[in-house]
C-alpha cells in the first residue's frame, strides 16, 4: 500500500463517518480509558479544547455534556469547579472509541510517513535555516514550556512542526507536510503535561542541532521524536 492508499484506507474512512461531536467524545473518553486523563483532573476551558481538537466550541460543550451524562466526566460548581474526569469514571462506555481502536494499522502507517518526511525536513533545515526561522522555533519551544495543559501545548506543537518544514527552504514543504501532520493529529488524545514537557525537550534539542548546522544530529533527534509515537500514541497503549 503506498502513501496515497494509506491516507484513503478504510480505517480513516471509518473515522470520517463519526460526527464532530462523536470524535470529541471518543478522544476524551479513550484518554480516560487509557489513564491519560486521571480521575479528578480538570479539563481545559472549552475554547482551548475546541482549538486543540479543531472543532467548534458548541460541539465541545455538547460533547462534554454527553460525557457527563455517560459517567465519564462530572461538572462541579464553585471556584475550584469546572468539567472534570469523574472520580470513578465509566470505562469503555463510549462505543465510538472503537473507530480509534480499529485504526491501529492506519495510525502506524501515518507515523511512518511523518517519520520519513520529518527526517528529511530536519536534514534540509540544518543547512538552510535562517536566523528568523531559528528565532521562531525557539519562541515556540518557550511557548510550549509555558503551556498550562495539553490543549495549549497541542496548538503550539503543530505550529512548531510546520515552522520546521518552512525552515527547510523547500517552497512546497509545508503544503506537502501539513496534510500528513493534520491527519495524524486527528488521532491524538489528551496527554499528561509531564509527557509533553519531555517531548518539548526534544524540540529544544532539534533547534540546537539546527543552530549548529548539524544535520546528522538533527535527523537523529527528529527520528527519535517521531518514532516513539508507535509506543506512546494510543495504538501503543491499548492492551
Amino acid at each position: 500500500m503506498d502513501a496515497l492508499d494509506a491516507l484513503n484506507s478504510e480505517a480513516l474512512e471509518g473515522l470520517r463517518r463519526l460526527s464532530a461531536l462523536d470524535t470529541v467524545r471518543a478522544r476524551i473518553a479513550l484518554a480516560v480509558d487509557l489513564g491519560l486523563l486521571k480521575p479528578g483532573e480538570r479539563l481545559p476551558p472549552t475554547a482551548d479544547v475546541a482549538r486543540a481538537l479543531d472543532v467548534g466550541e458548541i460541539t465541545v460543550r455538547r460533547a462534554l455534556t454527553a460525557l457527563c451524562e455517560e459517567g465519564v466526566l462530572v461538572r462541579r460548581r464553585g471556584r475550584s469547579g469546572g468539567t472534570m474526569v469523574a472520580d470513578e469514571p465509566a470505562i469503555g462506555k463510549v462505543a465510538e472509541t472503537e473507530a480509534y481502536r480499529t485504526a491501529a494499522a492506519e495510525v502506524h502507517r501515518l507515523i511512518d510517513q511523518r517519520l520519513l518526511l520529518e527526517c528529511g525536513l530536519a536534514h534540509l533545515a540544518a543547512t538552510a535555516v535562517t536566523a528568523e526561522r531559528l528565532a521562531e522555533l525557539k519562541a515556540l519551544v518557550a511557548e510550549m514550556d509555558r503551556a498550562s495543559g495539553w490543549a495549549d501545548f497541542h496548538t503550539s506543537d503543530e505550529r512548531f512542526h510546520l515552522a520546521l518544514a518552512a525552515a527547510s527552504g523547500v517552497e512546497s514543504a509545508v503544503s506537502h507536510y501539513a496534510p500528513v501532520l493534520r491527519r495524524l493529529y486527528r488521532y491524538y488524545l489528551p496527554y499528561p503535561l509531564d509527557y509533553l514537557r519531555e517531548s518539548n525537550r526534544e524540540h529544544a534539542a532539534l533547534v540546537a542541532a539546527l543552530e549548529q548546522g548539524d544535520a546528522v544530529e538533527a535527523v537523529r533527534v527528529a527520528r527519535a521524536h517521531v518514532e516513539v509515537l508507535h509506543r506512546t500514541m494510543f495504538v501503543g497503549l491499548i492492551r
